[in-house]
């Protein structure tokens, strides 16, 4: 039987998402969390044939410290955590989930986007908490702009899997869908223009952000980039915090030269409390929760099963490195 160890488990299942698919394949040890540094994650390692991991980083020293270790599954697609080079050389597959958010964090794009157009929430609370709408003289009121999505453009900065469905949907709202990509390879067939990114931020009134934290798209929104977009415009990332320059984007929106801004990812996580954008104006943010639908979660449960299987059949599956 083969020791299958879970690092940081508790993001996964919170127990609403059972790991049973993957007690049936070994010896299987998950750990809700485990404490950053070097000693307890070999401590905690040592033995296994198969590791699991979200967040916890799997480093070379660690990978020496596992004499039997055969694979790692990381329970996300994002694998940076891993050393995964160094995992190569010693000839451990590391496996990931390629796919399995596409709609859900599609959908979590609207729910930041529709906050900033309307600010349900935000009015609902007004009517609720301060009896806004009882003690008000008239039939109606708004406490903040009320922004149509008809006609209105969303720019698109990376156009995957994920930022092509936020165009599907965007287009059932009649919006005008402008994107860009350095290295799509298909392109759906629904309206849209596919533009540089110059073009995306100078026109749009919503941009929403698609693309991996590498080397040419770090803090990609920044000063510079800002002062492209239009002053009513909005920023929606629910990528990679690492996309955006965090104090420039804070100053912008205090200062109005941005309208808005929906984040549910950031450079530090959980952020430190002193985090500009926690306080900046018109900025929403979310704890990285467009990927945690219970739908998505299984499905990420599930391929990680069949990669853990896969590995032991001799197999495996969604390699990385």
């Amino acid at each position: 039987m083969k020791n299958i160890v879970c690092l940081d488990g508790f993001t996964l299942n919170p127990g609403d998402n059972p790991w049973g698919s993957l007690t049936e394949l070994g010896n299987f040890t998950c750990y809700d969390r485990t404490t950053e540094g070097t000693e307890q994650v070999i401590e905690r390692s040592k033995e296994a044939h198969i590791l699991l991991t979200n967040k916890t980083v799997i480093s070379k020293e660690v990978i020496d410290a596992c004499p039997n270790l055969k694979g790692i599954a990381v329970l996300a697609t994002g694998f940076n955590v891993v050393d995964v080079h160094y995992a190569k050389d010693k000839n451990i597959p590391v496996m990931n989930v390629p796919i399995y958010g596409t709609d859900t964090v599609a959908e979590m794009v609207f729910a930041h986007l529709f906050q900033l157009a309307r600010n349900v929430s935000k009015n609902s609370d007004d009517v609720r908490e301060q009896l806004g709408w009882t003690n008000n003289q008239d039939w109606t009121y708004w406490l903040n702009p009320q922004i149509e999505l008809a006609g209105k453009t969303i720019g698109i900065v990376g156009f995957g899997n994920i930022g092509q469905r936020v165009g599907e949907i965007a287009n059932a709202f009649r919006m005008n869908v402008i994107a860009h990509d350095d290295y799509a390879k298909m392109t759906p067939s629904y309206p849209h223009k596919l533009v540089d990114l110059d073009t995306v931020l100078s026109e749009s009134d919503f941009v929403s952000l698609h693309c991996p934290a590498v080397e040419n798209t770090l803090n990609i929104i920044n000063q510079e980039t800002i002062a492209k977009m239009k002053p009513s415009a909005f920023l929606i990332n629910t990528s990679r915090g690492q996309l955006v320059e965090e104090s420039d984007l804070a100053q912008a929106l205090n200062e109005e030269r941005l309208a808005g801004a929906g984040l549910d990812t950031l450079w530090q996580e959980p952020p430190a409390s002193d985090n500009p954008l926690l306080q900046a104006k018109n900025c929403f943010v979310t704890p990285h929760i467009a990927w945690a639908t219970l739908d998505a979660r299984q499905r990420i449960m599930a391929t990680v099963t069949e990669n853990v299987r896969s590995l032991i059949q001799g197999n495996p599956k969604n390699i990385v490195n």
